[in-house]
Formats: structure tokens, sequence, C-alpha cells
């Protein structure tokens, strides 16, 4: 990870509760979801997430049915293998990683089941979807993981 990025991940860290507070008060902007949107798009202008991939070395994905059948296949196990073999049940009933980083990270920080990872892999981390006034507790919390998310939150909320 570049040193920018990690000083972006510990300001985040250490603001924690500011940006909590700020991203929470977005609730009242105007076409929020277009607000994000454009700040998503200027951020990933100039961004390679293979230089960080920290969300795949730090967190896990839920795992829906259909991404269990779809990765299952193509790696040709059945479900329940797929289950045993890579995934826990967590603490929301929710089907996640067993370990981190993801299995399914390489060395050069690719995944090895791009083509057929996860839903929440594919969104991820969040910031042009629509009805973000929905998830802005979750992308508060991504600007600790994902350092685009720290600099998009940190523009829009201009938290200092």
């Amino acid at each position: 990870m570049k040193l920018d990025d990690q000083l972006l991940l510990e300001k985040a860290i250490k603001d924690k509760q500011a940006i909590k507070k700020a991203t929470l008060k977005l609730k009242s902007v105007k076409r929020l979801d277009d607000v994000f949107r454009v700040a998503h798009e200027a951020e990933f202008k100039n961004r390679d997430c293979l230089n960080c991939a920290n969300c795949c070395k730090t967190t896990s994905p839920i795992f829906r049915d259909t991404d269990v059948k779809r990765i299952a296949k193509h790696l040709r196990l059945k479900e329940s293998q797929f289950i045993d073999n890579y995934l826990r049940m967590d603490e929301d009933s929710d089907l996640v990683l067993k370990t981190s980083p993801c299995a399914f990270l390489e060395a050069d920080n690719t995944c090895s089941i791009y083509e057929y990872r996860p839903l929440a892999c594919r969104e991820y981390p969040h910031t042009n979807r629509k009805n973000m006034y929905q998830i802005l507790e979750l992308t508060a919390a991504n600007t600790q993981i994902c350092p685009a998310v720290a600099a998009i939150v940190e523009k829009l909320c201009s938290v200092k």
C-alpha cells in the first residue's frame, strides 16, 4: 500500500467519531447519490485498487446463496464443500470467509475468482450506489478499510 493511502487510513481511524458524525450529516444533502457518484468517479479515475487490496486482506464480504452457487460451480465443488472449505457463519448469521486475507487473493493483489466473485465484492466500496443515505454508517466504517472511501468522505465532509 502506498504511504499516502496508509496515512489516509490512519487518519480515518484516529478521526473515527468525527467521520461518523460528519457522514451522518450527509443525509440532508440533496441528490446525495449524485454527489457520491461524482466523488467516486473522480477518486477512481486515478486509483488502482491492485496497489492496495486492503479490503481483501482485512475483511470478508457476505456470501449470498447465489454467490455460493456460482463460485462453487466455477471451482467444481459441491456447494457444501465450498462452504465447509472457505466459509463460516458470523454473529449475524451471514456466510463470510473463514480467514483473512481472502483465500482467493493472489500475491499480486488480483483475485483468482474475479469473474465469479460475490456481489459484495463487485459493489465494494459502495460509494456509487443508489440510496447512499441508507449506508452512511457503513461508508464511515469503510473509511478505515479503503483509502478511496477515506479520500471521498474527507472531500465530501471536509473532515480535517
